[in-house]
């Protein structure tokens, strides 16, 4: 995988996790599957991968929409995050962006900026074997609007001291790329298995 990155001298580097630093979309969406089938609810995997970096509880909101149902949405949102916990230990990396993390820890300030719960993502940055590569960890409990809003990317700068527009983000879909542009970041998308 050729990744893109742009001209210019960074002072930090934003990364999403899931489908950037991680390849769990398939495990997210296993795991969405198994959460939805006892609510007999239909969630397309085109619109799993587009609706990549809302939050659960938001996701579980729009379907209930969608079709009808009245699922609890966060007691939906940790029976699906209990599933997807069950297979962390299948994660694999997304090699080219974690080389890029191996290629900089040390040298500039690494973040990582997602829509999923801290615990969780620390969870999946272990089971990579790259938690501790990161000055912070930017979780949806971390700030109040999530992706395609600037806060996940602005938050993850405060944290580690560098002005937005002087970071470059990594993200795997538009939605992250427009939050990351929208705090005035320069951006890298990294293609996922839909975009290749």
């Amino acid at each position: 995988m050729n990744l893109q990155i742009p001209d210019g001298e960074f002072d930090g580097y934003i990364f999403d996790c899931d489908g950037t630093l991680a390849d769990t979309m398939p495990l997210h969406y296993e795991a969405w599957c198994a959460a939805l089938a006892e609510h007999a609810c239909d969630f397309p995997e085109a619109l799993f991968y587009e609706l990549g970096g809302v939050p659960t509880e938001k996701i579980v909101e729009m379907l209930n929409e969608r079709h009808g149902r009245n699922m609890d949405p966060v007691a939906t949102a940790q029976y699906k995050e209990g599933l997807y916990i069950e297979l962390i230990p299948k994660i694999l990396p997304i090699e080219a962006v974690v080389d890029f993390v191996h290629q900089f820890h040390g040298i500039k300030p690494l973040a990582v900026a997602s829509g999923g719960h801290r615990a969780i993502v620390r969870k999946t940055l272990t089971a990579l074997g790259i938690v501790d590569k990161f000055a912070a960890i930017i979780g949806a409990e971390d700030y109040v609007n999530g992706k395609p809003a600037p806060d996940p990317f602005l938050e993850a700068a405060r944290q580690i001291g560098v002005a937005p527009e002087r970071c470059l983000a990594f993200e795997d879909t538009q939605l992250g790329i427009q939050s990351a542009t929208a705090a005035g970041m320069k951006t890298v998308l990294v293609p996922g298995p839909r975009l290749i």
